[in-house]
């Protein structure tokens, strides 16, 4: 089915070749990172883990979100899944591509990764999150594949691909929980120490992950003849609103307990990331901006007409996604590393070579994501 992928418009040849210019940019910008060191990133002793592993963070929990999906497909038989069930299983291929990219551009050298293979430690959450993240790549991408071969063919996919399902559906959970366990593991960093922070990024998955999965559904019903289905993404748009209420609802927890307890060191980061602390704060106009998006999203889905009109659903998931990234994908790494352990603000900031790095990890999943929705899509606009 891939050769699927080699033929098409020319708008589809224009996209991929939008996308070669970013990838072969982002490759540029690591080779220059690669000869000089982390050290042209905006990274440093204090903030070690920056732009890269939050983006990490923030694609785990798209990909965990496909679930939302699968579960209700395969396990309930609910059937007006049935047509972007694909749909939400190669976007899950394609953040996990995005992952494992950044995970191998913030090692600094990417033969760092043999160390997991050579000198396993199952004592560490870093060997554990290795697992489970390859393990769900391998499980979507067989999945996927199968079901849409048997589906090509006119037939019911293997009975073997049946187990795999079943097992996909709490990995998915597995792979944004093993993620909040590298922060919450962490008794040091006072923002991360939080028993609720496993629950808070699936939470904020599964709202960002599904609001993606809508606008990308819009996308393919606009340049295609396949039509997802208005039922599944009336029924994905109300998993968004309840997913979002809850997101916010745990925020506004952490304020709580930081604010209410009256202990510094846990209200330090949320007052540098919303405020400024001692007068640094480069993060606070993107906090707000969260809020803002935040609020506009919330409102425009807990109304039914605005929900369920195509132009304000699409308003709203734009807003629930980007609010998601600006929590999850920018504010939360990097506050937890604010102040550092001498009680000191050192601010952070991604560099340019940083920026031109991450734009091609994303622009190499968006490749991914295209030419894995193009077979997609042939395979149902034939079947149809």
């Amino acid at each position: 089915m891939l050769e699927r992928a080699l033929t098409g418009s020319q708008r589809y040849y224009r996209w991929l070749m939008f996308l070669l210019v970013f990838v072969g940019m982002g490759f540029a910008a690591y080779l220059y990172q690669l000869s000089n060191g982390l050290t042209v990133t905006g990274m440093s002793r204090d903030v070690s883990w920056g732009f890269y592993i939050a983006q990490f963070t923030f694609f785990v929990g798209v990909a965990a979100s496909a679930v939302m999906v699968v579960l209700p497909y395969y396990l309930h038989n609910v059937k007006v899944f049935g047509r972007i069930t694909i749909l939400g299983e190669f976007l899950a291929v394609a953040s996990v591509t995005i992952c494992l990219l950044f995970i191998i551009v913030d090692l600094g050298k990417p033969m760092r990764l043999m160390n997991v293979l050579l000198y396993p430690t199952p004592n560490s959450i870093l060997f554990w999150d290795m697992i489970v993240l390859n393990g769900y790549l391998f499980l979507n991408i067989v999945i996927g594949w199968n079901v849409l071969e048997a589906e090509r063919k006119g037939v019911h996919y293997p009975s073997w691909v049946k187990p795999l399902i079943y097992t996909s559906i709490p990995w998915a959970v597995s792979i944004h929980t093993v993620t909040a366990f590298l922060y919450a593991g962490l008794p040091g960093r006072h923002y991360w120490l939080t028993a609720i922070m496993a629950a808070r990024f699936l939470a904020s998955a599964f709202a960002s992950g599904p609001s993606l999965l809508i606008l990308l559904a819009f996308i393919v019903k606009k340049y295609s003849k396949f039509d997802p289905g208005k039922e599944a993404i009336d029924k994905l748009s109300q998993i968004v609103t309840y997913a979002m209420l809850i997101s916010i609802f745990f925020v506004g927890l952490e304020f709580f307990t930081a604010f209410y307890s009256n202990i510094p060191s846990h209200k330090h980061a949320l007052q540098y990331l919303f405020v400024g602390l001692e007068g640094h704060g480069k993060l606070v106009p993107f906090m707000w901006a969260f809020v803002i998006l935040a609020i506009a999203a919330v409102a425009l889905l807990l109304n039914p007409k605005t929900r369920n009109d195509e132009k304000t659903l699409k308003i709203a998931c734009v807003c629930v996604f980007f609010s998601m990234w600006l929590e999850k994908g920018l504010g939360l790494v990097v506050a937890g590393f604010i102040p550092n352990p001498f009680d000191q603000v050192r601010e952070y900031a991604p560099s340019i070579p940083e920026l031109t790095i991450a734009f091609g990890v994303w622009a190499t999943g968006m490749l991914v994501l295209t030419i894995l929705y193009k077979v997609a899509v042939s395979v149902k606009e034939e079947v149809a």
